[in-house]
């Protein structure tokens, strides 16, 4: 635990580190810090804070900056949110209205990438109940079986099965027969469970083909679509803390390209309350310290279906980022959950 003083100080420091870009040093603390010591008393604090890895002292310079671990101190507890401004607030109500789902959330990840002038970022809905309209099969060639999924917005989706015997075309156009006429429109779960009930009525060697298929179904289903829209990559560039090292900014570019990392910090924010700041790769991601991810789930019909987020340098105005963001994730359910 730091004492009053020492909080006082550390969070004066990355206020102006944020605010100038540059090491902080003990005559900038006393002058904003609004506490009367002296500049030994000051340095003594920095060499405190700075055995505790909360700043560090650059080479080139005698000022201090923070560390990750400073950064996290301070969101956890020093940070004070700001008041979303009138101008910005009015900007977000007028674009999120409930038009077009995925015109919305469109809107959502360029308007957060706008406002902060970062990258934003929106989990499209996880969809929770997933139907099927159409199921095909298609024999391949021995043991090998082309699934074919059509959804009810007329998507096709496509698998392979690999099944342990030789299936013949009339048994999988009676498998395919079975499944759409009793289970069309139902979600995968539903069909599951009635399949258990149901399936002692069914010749034993279509039971594994059927079981096999719904599996495979519902993984296209899921899987179909772009799993988010993202915004504004390109403002990182003008970013000095990151554009000054190539190989930071290739690990950041990594980042957007490799889809799963991002799904997986977005989908840590799923399982939270609020907004959630994850710097560098505290998130279990492999991500540049310099980086932080602001991000905050959304619902739909009172269930978290997605997130919304900004992507951008540790070195970011969190008093303005966080309601930005927390203002978009409530804006954005609202407008999704219009009948």
């Amino acid at each position: 635990m730091l004492d009053k003083r020492a909080q006082i100080l550390l969070k004066t420091l990355i206020e102006r580190y944020i605010a100038e870009g540059q090491p902080i040093g003990s005559r900038t603390l006393s002058r904003y810090a609004g506490l009367d010591l002296s500049p030994a008393t000051i340095r003594n604090v920095m060499s405190d804070l700075e055995e505790l890895g909360l700043i560090a002292s650059p080479h080139t310079s005698a000022g201090r900056v923070p560390t990750p671990l400073g950064y996290r101190f301070f969101v956890d507890s020093l940070l004070v949110v700001k008041q979303l401004g009138s101008g910005e607030l009015h900007q977000l109500e007028d674009q999120l209205h409930p038009d077009n789902p995925q015109r919305v959330i469109q809107a959502a990840s360029q308007l957060l990438s706008q406002l902060t002038s970062f990258a934003g970022i929106v989990m499209t809905p996880r969809r929770r109940t997933l139907t099927f309209r159409q199921i095909e099969f298609l024999r391949l060639s021995e043991k090998r079986i082309l699934l074919i999924v059509v959804t009810p917005s007329g998507d096709v989706q496509n698998r392979i099965l690999f099944t342990e015997r030789d299936y013949a075309p009339s048994e999988l156009v009676s498998a395919a027969n079975y499944i759409n006429q009793n289970y069309s429109g139902h979600s995968f779960e539903d069909i599951h469970q009635r399949l258990h009930d149901e399936l002692r009525e069914i010749r034993q060697d279509l039971t594994s083909l059927m079981s096999v298929a719904l599996e495979a179904s519902n993984r296209a289903v899921s899987e179909s679509g772009e799993q988010y829209v993202i915004s504004g990559e390109r403002n990182l560039l003008a970013v000095h803390d990151l554009s000054q090292d190539m190989s930071r900014m290739r690990q950041l570019f990594d980042l957007f390209e490799h889809k799963t990392s991002l799904v997986q910090i977005l989908d840590l924010s799923l399982r939270g309350e609020g907004v959630q700041i994850f710097i560098g790769g505290e998130s279990g991601v492999s991500a540049p310290d310099e980086v932080s991810v602001v991000t905050s789930p959304y619902k739909v019909g009172g269930e978290v279906v997605g997130t919304v987020g900004v992507i951008g340098p540790t070195r970011m105005a969190y008093d303005r980022v966080v309601p930005i963001v927390d203002v978009t994730a409530k804006l954005l359910s609202s407008a999704l959950s219009q009948p």
